[in-house]
């Protein structure tokens, strides 16, 4: 687990920000951390090129997962980073289910297939690949032959994402999409846990949720540990993971300056800040 934390940094996947200077989110609120799981594929550009791999190859559903897979395979033989957090999410996965019992792997579009098209085939598992217009193409272990939709009735299934947050896709896509094959989503293994009652959620929907990493204090604390933050960064991840609003509020209460260079800054931190002000998201 220390070796996916270090990596979760190392890639950027987890981005803490500087002293004082909270990240800008697209809602108009702040933060002090970015999380971008797919990262993990070894660093930014190499996530970057997969996803565009992914765009320019979407048209074709059915040739689709295997290109995913033999892409990730690869990068997998040749990208130590990428190996060890495949191994260790392997290793977590035999740790928590017993593997006899999972009849297929699912993953959804498009940032789950970094993990669950590879994990899938070195657990020997079929694959169910899922669209966000809730299509599926099902593969064997190795991607080589289709499987029929008639098959799935009653099989257990393990959906491997990299990020769970309200387990809002869940609910939406890949939970009804499992079932309109009489098959269910018994379990559910992400990378990164953000903490924000997804897997109360999944627990709803009898789906057990595990991650390996949580976003909350004993994470910050051990990146305290490891001098990956130091005590200031520290003390505002701790206050926002107890209270983000109340505490992003004070800051900005604290710091007048802050909003009022980001008014002047670029054009997308100008309008995040606006939207803030103009919605009074902090009620300042």
């Amino acid at each position: 687990m220390s070796n996916l934390v270090s990596y979760l940094f190392e890639t950027n996947a987890l981005r803490i920000c500087p002293d004082n200077k909270p990240f800008w989110y697209t809602s108009g609120k702040i933060g002090p951390y970015y999380i971008n799981t797919h990262f993990l594929y070894g660093s930014e550009q190499d996530a970057v090129n997969l996803l565009n791999f992914i765009d320019s190859e979407k048209g074709n559903k059915e040739s689709l997962p295997k290109k995913v897979f033999e892409k990730t395979f690869e990068h997998y033989k040749s990208n130590e980073v990428y190996k060890n957090v495949i191994d260790e999410m392997i290793t977590f996965i035999k740790e928590n289910i017993d593997i006899d019992e999972i009849d297929y792997i699912s993953g959804g579009e498009r940032r789950d297939w970094f993990f669950s098209n590879i994990i899938a085939n070195l657990l020997s598992k079929p694959h169910i690949t899922i669209y966000k217009d809730l299509s599926m193409t099902i593969n064997d272990s190795n991607f080589e032959k289709p499987i029929d939709k008639s098959e799935l009735k009653n099989a257990k299934v393990l959906h491997v994402a990299d990020l769970i947050t309200e387990a809002s896709s869940y609910l939406r896509a890949w939970i009804p999409a499992i079932k309109s094959l009489g098959a269910q989503i018994v379990w559910s293994t992400v990378v990164v846990d953000r903490m924000q009652g997804g897997k109360e959620k999944l627990e709803k929907e009898n789906i057990k949720s595990l991650s390996i990493v949580n976003i909350d204090e004993s994470l910050f604390k051990k990146a305290l540990d490891m001098n990956i933050v130091n005590k200031n960064q520290y003390e505002m991840l701790k206050n926002f993971y107890e209270n983000p609003d109340e505490t992003m509020r004070n800051f900005l209460i604290d710091h007048p300056e802050f909003l009022k260079n980001a008014l002047e800054s670029d054009e997308k931190t100008a309008s995040r800040a606006k939207l803030c002000i103009d919605n009074n998201l902090y009620n300042l």
